[in-house]
């Protein structure tokens, strides 16, 4: 790490959505990313989703933290929100509990700022990710740093990295609601 560059800890959602936001922020930050995922369903997709996360850091250099999975956590937090659409406020409960432990493991590490690729997807919405991030940096003394990564051919351009990279694509959120949405062939929202 050069003087120059800020320590971020990145929450990573899953290696193809950090193909390019590792790339954007490797010039400008020195980046350790964070698999915290406890919405992923079942534990076989969590475990295969991890594996490629810690393949493609390794791959590109980047420490990833560890970090275990604790679907509990999350069940309990979405309790009562079952029906809830994709995109809705099951959605803002699952961005705030992974950011708000985004935040706790980087202020604990003395990370200079701390992030999220959640927002490269376009099933995302951008400006409620960066008010959570910003509201859980507040509570822990930690700049978030606001990002809307699917600008500028983002997405697609995550997309054709991973293609090239051979990484695995999921084909739905992670959540075993939109996973049910995805095997009744609703589209994502």
């Amino acid at each position: 790490m050069t003087a120059d560059k800020l320590k971020l800890l990145l929450h990573l959602c899953c290696a193809p959505c950090s193909a390019h936001v590792l790339n954007l922020l490797a010039e400008t930050c020195d980046v350790t990313g964070y698999f915290y995922n406890p919405n992923i369903h079942p534990e076989s997709e969590y475990r295969r989703r991890l594996m490629e996360a810690e393949r493609h850091c390794r791959d590109k250099h980047i420490r990833l933290l560890p970090s275990t999975y604790q679907p509990r956590d999350w069940l309990s937090l979405t309790r009562g929100y079952e029906a809830e659409p994709e995109g809705g406020a099951r959605c803002a409960i699952c961005f705030r509990l992974r950011l708000e432990e985004t935040a706790r493991i980087a202020a604990a590490h003395r990370f200079d700022r701390f992030g999220t690729t959640l927002t490269i997807s376009p099933h995302k919405d951008a400006a409620l990710i960066n008010r959570i991030g910003r509201e859980a940096g507040a509570r822990h003394h930690l700049r978030f740093h606001e990002a809307d990564f699917r600008k500028g051919n983002g997405y697609g351009e995550s997309c054709r990295l991973s293609r090239a990279l051979g990484l695995y694509r999921q084909h739905y959120c992670g959540c075993v609601f939109s996973k049910a949405m995805m095997r009744a062939g609703h589209p994502r929202q």
